[in-house]
């Protein structure tokens, strides 16, 4: 753990969304293997993944946001950045509902499922590299690996939920695959830019916290939460309590 808390924080965003990308194309490998994902499994993945994040976005994100000096009063920067990175999310998804492109060999929903979860993906990449650029600051390393942990938990189903609809489209494994993959690839250079931007960028960091709480947020209402809740209710609210709690637990006892 030494060796990795002495590194310079864009290295240390390179390597841990590095593991975050590997996570989205192990999930994905799974379509050389069947046709068709265990529902129950996901559901509870999925809804796993959701309480790790909302948990992550106030205990990783927002409370250490709190903690920053700023031009305006620290309550109303948080406020006003988490309403941001919302309101970034939503327009996205309205930009892309509304101009559906195909490309790739893919119909119209293979394309809004590719698209809106390389866009998600972006600010989760984001958001962990902004975490680590804090957590350096603060000596708290542990806490933002904790972050990346769940992203990365989440982002093994999300890989199986981008490949397995692209396959039964009539998509051939290995394309399918390759777009799934690639929809996890782009947190790389987005966790990078937001470690390198927090750490250079004087004042920026409570911004930068809180619009990837929202950003967050908003990913977890408009995409895992519905994705867990059309299956079984029950493992999906089991999902999501056991995620929060975990995630708590650990941000509170080791970060």
């Amino acid at each position: 753990m030494q060796w990795f808390t002495v590194l310079d924080p864009w290295l240390q965003a390179l390597i841990i969304s590095s593991v975050m990308y590997a996570a989205t194309a192990l999930g994905a490998t799974l379509v050389f293997f069947s046709s068709k994902f265990n529902e129950t499994a996901l559901t509870a993945i999925t809804g796993a993944a959701a309480g790790i994040m909302i948990a992550a976005s106030f205990f990783s994100l927002l409370l250490p946001a709190l903690g920053y000096e700023s031009v305006l009063p620290d309550y109303l920067t948080v406020t006003l950045a988490f309403l941001l990175g919302g309101a970034f999310l939503i327009l996205s998804d309205l930009f892309f509902g509304r101009r559906p492109p195909r490309f790739g060999g893919m119909g119209r929903e293979g394309c809004l499922l590719f698209l809106a979860v390389t866009m998600h993906n972006i600010p989760e990449g984001m958001a962990v590299g902004v975490a680590l650029a804090a957590g350096n600051a603060q000596g708290a390393v542990l806490s933002a690996l904790i972050f990346a942990l769940g992203i990365a938990v989440q982002n093994f189903p999300e890989g199986a939920c981008v490949a397995f609809p692209l396959r039964a489209q009539g998509m051939r494994p290995r394309r399918a695959f390759f777009f799934s993959q690639g929809s996890g690839a782009v947190e790389i250079p987005a966790c990078v830019l937001g470690a390198v931007a927090a750490t250079f960028i004087e004042g920026l960091m409570p911004w930068a916290l809180a619009f990837s709480a929202g950003a967050m947020i908003a990913v977890v209402c408009s995409e895992l939460i519905p994705a867990c809740f059309a299956g079984n209710k029950s493992v999906a609210s089991a999902g999501v309590l056991i995620g929060f709690c975990v995630m708590m637990i650990l941000d509170i006892a080791l970060g």
